[in-house]
This record gives structure tokens, sequence and C-alpha cells, in this order.
């Protein structure tokens, strides 16, 4: 019965149709990821896996502690790129010599860039280049200067957000953070990480299709009548459909992630694993104590979490409602709810939305948020929130989808 099931999803031609949905979102979030360029020293555009392996043997001569010493020689080596006729010319071509120069320590300036903004949610592109080597010493005492000083403002939203308890939290993890950070080139999981949201919630729509027609479509057919006369049609078949679903569910998730990750790190490569968030520009404001390693196991995990709750709340909401047409809106309507709501000016509505499950397919962007939960004194990240939440509410889902079928 069990296999009977999932041959039946696949058989049909909307089945068969939505695998080649997947294979083509595969290949398109592949290909944007592959999508990089390397400047040579003509001021031309190199692309493709050459391209790649110039830019990553130009930033590998960067590995290493990020103390000051090469705080100081990157500052030096921008602001000399900074000086030279061709930096400040007029003529693209001259212009793209000069960023072809700087292309080794890219990553580093705009970690500079952030440490010396002007206020905490303030990014100049040319702020690095208006440093002196002095300044590398102010580098990690200026990330949680800027905390402090926003956390502080009373004109801000942070001020009036946050309760005090939180923005000592936040402070805290700041002041706590090992440094200095160990850099390394990142770009593999930097590009995995822009693309894996999009692949992840595509996945997650076709899954909700695929798995609703599961448990309605004995009603559409008109065969229920006959499933729950059958001798094990109100237990072992109804048991056979649940994990039928989540099954499928589970086969093509890990499937599109890990085809999707090998592509992305065989072209790139798998450095800087050990290296924290913080040591990249995307991650600089994260709060969080964890290494790119760790975050990209939190994308994944965080991802199959987010896919095992709304498919099973799909197949609940099929079961219960013997339509697969409303229960196939459902991770639609989860997905897109929060660019609606995200805005609103309430911070009850904000606490919602900040433990919304879209988020856990969005691990990338959840950790750099700074949503924050207080309860009995003790201030936490939405991260493991979300992951406690989110598993405890799927394993709920695995009774109440028998129960709400076989009833």
């Amino acid at each position: 019965m069990f296999c009977y099931e999932i041959k039946k999803v696949f058989a049909r031609t909307g089945g068969k149709a939505a695998l080649l949905l997947l294979a083509l979102t595969l290949v398109i979030g592949c290909w944007m990821a592959a999508d990089t360029y390397y400047v040579n020293e003509n001021g031309d555009n190199e692309y493709g896996f050459t391209a790649v392996r110039k830019l990553r043997a130009l930033q590998k001569e960067w590995s290493g502690a990020l103390d000051e010493e090469k705080l100081r020689l990157a500052i030096e080596k921008i602001t000399a790129i900074a000086a030279t006729p061709q930096a400040q010319s007029q003529d693209v071509r001259e212009n793209n010599i000069a960023f072809g120069w700087g292309q080794a320590t890219y990553g580093i300036r705009k970690l500079l860039n952030d440490a010396f903004a002007v206020d905490f949610q303030t990014n100049d592109y040319y702020r690095a280049q208006s440093l002196t080597p002095d300044d590398a010493k102010n580098f990690y005492p200026n990330r949680v200067s800027l905390l402090k000083e926003w956390l502080a403002d009373e004109q801000g939203g942070a001020y009036y957000r946050y309760s005090d308890a939180e923005k000592a939290y936040l402070i805290r993890q700041y002041e706590t953070l090992a440094t200095p950070f160990y850099y390394d080139y990142t770009d593999g999981w930097l590009r995995l990480f822009d693309w894996y949201p999009w692949i992840a919630m595509i996945t997650v729509m076709v899954l909700g299709y695929l798995v609703s027609g599961i448990f309605a479509g004995e009603y559409q057919l008109r065969t229920d009548a006959v499933f729950f006369a059958a001798r094990y049609g109100r237990d072992k078949a109804v048991a056979a459909k649940g994990w039928a679903g989540f099954t499928i569910v589970t086969g093509i998730y890990w499937i599109m992630v890990l085809l999707y990750s090998a592509f992305v790190l065989t072209w790139y490569g798998a450095d800087g694993m050990a290296c924290p968030v913080q040591a990249t520009s995307y991650g600089w404001k994260c709060f969080y104590h964890i290494t790119i390693g760790q975050e990209y196991a939190m994308e994944v995990f965080g991802g199959y979490v987010g896919c095992l709750f709304i498919s099973g709340l799909v197949m609940f909401l099929s079961a219960r409602g013997r339509s697969a047409v409303v229960a196939v809106l459902v991770p639609f309507v989860i997905i897109f709810l929060r660019s609606f709501l995200g805005q609103a000016d309430s911070r009850i509505v904000g606490e919602i939305m900040g433990l919304w499950p879209d988020l856990l397919l969005q691990m990338h962007e959840t950790l750099a948020y700074f949503n924050l939960y207080e309860s009995g004194g003790k201030v936490v990240g939405a991260a493991p929130v979300l992951f406690v939440l989110y598993g405890v509410l799927t394993a709920a889902l695995v009774p109440a989808i028998y129960n709400a079928y076989r009833k």
C-alpha cells in the first residue's frame, strides 16, 4: 500500500509535470549561483570555471587570522589603489582595471565598510578607502560601539523595540564573540546561501501540490466508501498514506538540496567552512556565535523541518477538508503572507512574523534578523525557537493526520 500510494502520486500527469518543474528549478538555481566574473589586467570580465579559480587564488592569499596587522595591510592596499589614476579616471575600462587590482581584498573591504560605517544601519562602499592604517585597531571595538549607539538612540526604533534585557543580551553576544576572526575565501558558501531560499520555496510549493491529493484523492474519485470498508482501510491503509507523503517530502527535499550543494561547492570550492559568519559582510551583524559550516547545517535542516511542517499541514487539511484545492494553497499563503504583514507597525505582529514557518526556508536571513524572545528573564534568538516550535508541531501533525482521516 505504501509503494502504491507513492506510485499514484507520480503516475498522474500533474505529478510528472511537478518533477519536471523541480528539475528546471534545480538547473536554473545552479546556473544563477554559478554566475560570477573575474576582472583581468586589461579591465575585461572573464567568466566560467577559470574565472572562479583565479578569484579563489587571489583571495586565498589573505586567509588566516584577521588581526590588526592584516587589516593594516588591507587598508594600505585599498587606499593605494584608490589613489591611482585608473581608480580616479572617468573611463570605465580604467576603473575596471583598478577594481581588478582590489579583487583580492574585496571581502575585507566590505568588512571595513561595515566596521567604520557612520552608523549601525548605514553602508558606504567608499568608506574603506578613506581610512588610515592606524584605524585598524578600532575594527573590532567599532562593531560593538555601533550596536550600542543604535540601541541607545531614542530617535530610532530599536530603542523602543527591545527591552533592557534584550539590549543587554545583544551587547553581550557582540562582546563575547571571539576575535580576531579567522578569514578565508567563502564565495562557495555565500553563493549557496544566496539561491538556496529560492530553491527551497519552490520545492515546498511543489511538494504541497504533490501531497495534497494523497488523502483527498479518495473523495475525488468516489472510492472513499470502498477504501474505508476494506479490512485495513481505517488503520494500516491510512498510515501508509501518511508515511508515503512524508517519504515523498523527505526524498525530494534532500535530492534537491544535496544536488544543489554539490554543484555549487564543487564549482566554487568549500573553503571557509570554519570561519565565523561574522567574517563575511552578510553575517557581520549576526549575534549568533556560529561558523559558516554550522550555518549551512542550520540552513538545510531548517529547510527540511519547514518542508515537513508545511507539507504535513497540507495533508492534514486535505484529510480534514476532503479537498486538495484549499490544501494546495497553504504553501503559497505561508510563504507570501509575511511579505504583506511583515511591514506592519505592530510589536505583536512583528513577533508573530518573526516565528513564521517560511523563515525556516530562509535561515540565512533569519540569522541576520534581530528577532528576540524573552521568557522568565531569559532571552533567546528566533532561530532555535523555530527549530523547537516547528519540530514539535510537525511531530504533532503525524497523529493528527491519521486521526483526521480514519474518522
